[in-house]
Formats: structure tokens, sequence, C-alpha cells
């Protein structure tokens, strides 16, 4: 056994079928079904019970898997501490995340972890849930920050402490601009902009539905345009575009108010850079949390 032998058995274990982990590990189906088999044979034990669609992990294989990443984070501490010995740690972060008001404690973090490790690039992707969970899954990023429940037998997470609420964002000069509040009641009639990231939160909603949405979207920027150039009223998150000074856009809270919880998510058994590692280690100093495993 080795340390890539294990780092491919983890990458089969969070994958769940063999196919799936070679496209992530860019090897060949084959050369990967081959490895498995060989490390079963070394260790005189069946790891897995071939299922029709997902891998299941025997007993045996539960155990491999807690001493595989046990293995697997020796040896990125020990290049991690290396590296620092060097004082050079460098590498790329890729992060997913809706547009949120909670963002700032990620944005805050990498500024903290940039300040001590200059080389470490940041990459940053815009996008709803259901499109920052697909490149979760297909390893194009490393993180997600979702606004959705979290399962937490495929993931590890963190909830951020703050919660955003939802607003309408319309014209300074609107007629509805002179509340302190809106109403589902007050919508009726008028054409409605929803953000992609509201739909779950007002899934099955009969106010909701007997609104005319007239557009979706899941950049804000976009839907402040829309609402600027005289498209609809957009519902969206608080606090995300600036109605301040010269601005022609206000924002009224939407009553009764639904607060949305943010997570910060990743694939469980994932094998991380040190970049990586140290980011999550640093946003868990920051927020004061630990992440969910259960």
């Amino acid at each position: 056994m080795d340390i890539r032998t294990m780092q491919y058995y983890l990458a089969v274990v969070r994958e769940g079928t063999i196919s799936a982990a070679a496209q992530t590990l860019h090897v060949a189906q084959p050369s990967l079904s081959r490895q498995m088999k060989e490390l079963e044979e070394e260790l005189g034990a069946a790891l897995f019970m071939r299922g029709n669609r997902k891998i299941t992990l025997t007993e045996e294989g539960m155990v491999l898997r807690k001493r595989a990443e046990e293995m697997v984070r020796l040896m990125q501490m020990t290049e991690d501490e290396i590296s620092q010995v060097k004082n050079h740690v460098s590498g790329s972060v890729r992060i997913g995340a809706g547009e949120s008001w909670s963002f700032h404690y990620l944005s805050r973090t990498a500024a903290n972890l940039s300040e001590e490790h200059p080389d470490i690039r940041f990459h940053i992707t815009s996008g709803d849930t259901q499109d920052l969970m697909d490149q979760l899954n297909n390893g194009l990023i490393d993180f997600a920050v979702i606004f959705t429940e979290v399962d937490h037998m495929l993931y590890q997470s963190i909830k951020l402490p703050a919660e955003d609420s939802f607003g309408l964002l319309m014209p300074k000069d609107c007629p509805l601009a002179e509340k302190e509040a809106i109403r589902f009641s007050d919508l009726q009639g008028l054409p409605i902009i929803v953000s992609r990231a509201a739909e779950p939160y007002f899934a099955g909603s009969e106010e909701l539905s007997s609104l005319n949405v007239i557009a979706t979207y899941n950049l804000v920027y976009n839907a402040s345009l829309l609402v600027e150039d005289g498209l609809g009223y957009a519902i969206c998150f608080d606090k995300l575009i600036n109605t301040t000074g010269d601005s022609p856009l206000c924002m009224r809270p939407i009553i009764p108010q639904i607060k949305a919880a943010g997570y910060l998510i990743w694939k469980k058994y994932q094998v991380f850079s040190p970049a990586v590692q140290m980011f999550i280690d640093r946003i868990r100093d920051t927020i004061g949390l630990q992440s969910k495993d259960d």
C-alpha cells in the first residue's frame, strides 16, 4: 500500500463508482479497477460490496477508509510543514458561491490568508445552488456556498453565521417605495423578477405562484439592470446592491420575513492541497465553528 493507492481508494469511496472516480482522477477505468482488486488481494479482504449502481463499503472497507484518511492527512501535514519551513505555500483555492452578504466570511478569510501567503490564488465562481453543485461534484471547484439543506452523507459543511433575508428591489420613484415593507398582496398584477436562489424558499407558495413572474436570474447585478431599465421588480437577497446616494433603486423588506442560512460545503473524503486545507482551517478559526461530519 502506498499513498497514491490510498488516494485512489478514497476517490472511489467519495465518488461511489469506479468509473466516476477514474474520471475525477483522470486515469483509465480498467487501470483503477485493477488497482482496487490488487489492494483487496494484498489485504486479503473484500473492501466493496459491488452493486448495480453505487459501491458500498464492507466492514473491512470502512476500517481502511479511516486509516487511509489518516495516512493521506499525515502526508499532507508533512508536506505542509515542509512547505511552511520554506515559507512558501502556493496553489489555488476554487470557490463557488451564490450571491450573499455571508460571502464576507470567505472574502475576509481569503484576504487574511493572502497576506501571509501571497502566492495562493483564489478563483471565485458565481451561480445558483444547482450550478454550483454540478461544478463541485465534477471537481471544478473545491467548495460551494449553498442555501439549501446539506446532504451530510456526501458533504462536510460549515454553517455561516449570518443569515440573508429577502427584499424587493425597485425604482426609488415608484409608489411601492413609499412603503416600509412589502407584502405579496402588494405585488399582484406587477411584473416580477425572481432570483433562482429564492425559488426553494417560496416553493409551493400560493402567493408567489399567483404573481406575474416575467423573468428569473442568478446574478443580482443583472437583475438590478432589469429593474433600472423598467422590466419589473426583483425579489432578491438584501444588502447586495448599493441603493444609497445617486442610485435610482431602493430595497424594501418582504414580510413575513424569510431568512436563508448559507453553508460552505465540500466533498467528504476529499484529498486537498496544502493551500485548500489551510483555507478550511483558517475559516474554521474565523467563524469559530467546526465542520459537520454526520
